[in-house]
């Protein structure tokens, strides 16, 4: 039986429709920005204070946008699932920097990734989401 790890992600995107990524320290996988929700606190907490801490990326709250919760393998923790509640944010083109456990940042198109290793939650689950909600409209 798997273990379940509950977190929260952003998927941030630009005026172009490029999604921002981030890989952490130590890892090879790219996944949105994010982290585990601490006891007590709601989503919208955790991922305000995920944000600042990974990428001094300071967000209102009201700028978060909830696209639903997600599950998918771990990427970077065998034998566990994410349970993630993913919040959407629209940015425009201002500088956003990697800080604290980030390594790398990346602004990639959610429909051609190209060969880069993403986590499962990010490819499987999260760019599908998007994309099926940019029925009608050309995706990047």
């Amino acid at each position: 039986m798997e273990k379940t790890i509950r977190i929260v992600a952003a998927l941030i995107l630009s005026p172009d429709g490029m999604a921002l990524v981030v890989r952490k320290r130590g890892t090879s996988a790219f996944m949105q920005a994010g982290g585990k929700i601490e006891p007590g606190e709601t989503s919208q907490a955790a991922l305000l204070r995920e944000l600042a801490e990974e990428l001094e990326l300071n967000i209102a709250a009201d700028a978060l946008v909830a696209m639903g919760q997600f599950e998918a393998p771990a990427a970077n923790e065998p034998g566990y699932k994410v349970v993630a509640d993913v919040f959407r944010i629209d940015v425009d083109h201002r500088p956003i920097e990697a800080s604290a456990e980030i390594e790398e940042i990346r602004w990639i198109s959610p429909a051609d990734p190209g060969d880069m290793v993403l986590a499962p939650l990010t490819l499987n689950e999260i760019f599908p989401a998007l994309l099926a909600g940019m029925e009608g409209r050309a995706a990047p």
